[in-house]
């Protein structure tokens, strides 16, 4: 895996995570990174300090290793890849908390109702709920608007 610090257009900064270089190149080249902020696919990568350590001189000139210093690149490149995936954990945390919170659960009838809804068959409202892979092909089919939680059948081990 390779880390590049990204840039938009309109200059809005954002990192992502690729297999490789040329698979950074194939997805750029095919319009498929996209920035967070604006959704432009004009992108390209940003200057980035690199972690280059080499013989005794930058070993002596290093500061002496720590819990919180990585010396290894790799241990470095691993731990960001958990900091990342634990903040796109707690941001899908917090918007099924507030789907939760807000939104009536209407259960398994959520396609049914998402439909009436969307035809103006039932009073408009935020709704949630379980639909099938089907039910949801369905809805998509049909320009009903909703959204995935990844997550909702999770069991804590």
């Amino acid at each position: 895996m390779i880390h590049y610090q990204l840039r938009c257009a309109d200059d809005h900064g954002f990192e992502a995570w690729f297999r490789d270089s040329a698979t950074y190149d194939e997805q750029v080249a095919n319009g498929d990174v996209e920035c967070p902020y604006c959704g432009s696919t004009r992108v390209s990568r940003a200057p980035m300090a690199p972690f280059i350590a080499s013989g005794r001189a930058a070993k002596a000139d290093a500061p002496a290793p720590s819990d919180e210093q990585p010396t290894d690149i790799h241990h470095m490149t691993d731990q960001r890849a958990q900091e990342v995936a634990q903040q796109i954990l707690d941001a899908v945390g917090k918007i099924r908390q507030y789907a939760e919170d807000n939104l009536e659960d209407v259960g398994k009838d959520f396609a049914e109702e998402a439909r009436k809804i969307h035809y103006g068959e039932a009073e408009e409202r935020g709704i949630r709920g379980q639909a099938s892979d089907e039910e949801a092909r369905e809805l998509e089919e049909e320009g009903v608007e909703f959204f995935r939680l990844p997550g909702a059948n999770r069991r804590d081990s």
